[in-house]
């Protein structure tokens, strides 16, 4: 995977515009327009306000059963352990973010939004956007491309971090629950915008042709390759490992 300057990026995919007229642009989130993962934040958060509500314990309570975990523990505790089976790689990715996602089960939605808005501004994320990053999003606003932002992280946080970019959360794409009057039910809307779930989610929205597409991690793969021009920014190794199955994969440089 070769190494190409922003400037250089930038032509290509202004070719691909030239060529074929309403097209748009789609980032991952975490890692790629932002360093950290603004859902782990959320739920950090989450943890500490203690705000885990009866709909959501039930369902953490199933959860933990089925990956083995002791019977009995409180809604705080059995949530940490479950992220920690995550992080030790004992429990699916995708299962993860759909919780982090479904834990505000009993919340009003715009309370959610609220709560999520006060992550993004305590956690500091306008200060922990890519340089190169926001360059490219500078350029395709400038240009008037539609850029989707498709992430597997909590619909909420997405939507307020995309916000410090310039970016606007009406093209957010991300892990959504399900509601029932403007609250928040234990339970996610299917498909989530995970791997292959990428393109899916963004193929529901907008059938124009994709110029470009930037991610940091393997499960961005499927969407790299359905773009025109592929780009990975600040790439982490499973994507590295992948990356000779898709050659027209680059790496945007990094700025800081």
């Amino acid at each position: 995977m070769r190494m190409e300057r922003v400037e250089e990026t930038l032509e290509r995919i202004g070719q691909e515009a030239a060529r074929a007229p309403g097209g748009v642009m789609a980032f991952d989130g975490d890692g790629t327009l932002w360093s950290g993962d603004v859902g782990d934040d959320l739920f950090l958060a989450l943890l500490e306000h203690g705000g885990i509500r009866p709909e959501a314990y039930a369902a953490l309570e199933r959860v933990g059963a089925a990956h083995g975990m002791a019977p009995g523990l409180g809604a705080r505790e059995l949530a940490h352990q479950l992220f920690e089976a995550f992080e030790a790689g004992r429990i699916p990715e995708k299962e993860i973010y759909e919780m982090v996602a479904w834990l505000f089960a009993g919340w009003r939605v715009e309370d959610v939004r609220a709560f999520a808005r006060d992550v993004v501004a305590r956690r500091e994320v306008k200060r922990r956007i890519h340089p190169e990053a926001r360059r490219v999003v500078e350029w395709a606003l400038g240009r008037g491309i539609p850029c989707y932002v498709v992430s597997a992280s909590p619909l909420a946080v997405v939507e307020a971090a995309v916000v410090e970019v310039g970016l606007s959360p009406a093209n957010v794409l991300a892990c959504t629950p399900r509601e029932d009057g403007g609250t928040v039910l234990a339970s996610i809307i299917e498909p989530i915008p995970y791997a292959a779930g990428k393109v899916t989610c963004l193929r529901a929205r907008t059938s124009q042709p994709l110029y470009a597409a930037f991610g940091d991690n393997v499960f961005d793969f499927e969407m790299l390759a359905a773009s025109r021009v592929p780009v990975a920014i600040r790439p982490k190794p499973r994507l590295r490992a992948r990356a000779p199955e898709l050659p027209s994969l680059v790496q945007l440089q990094p700025e800081e």
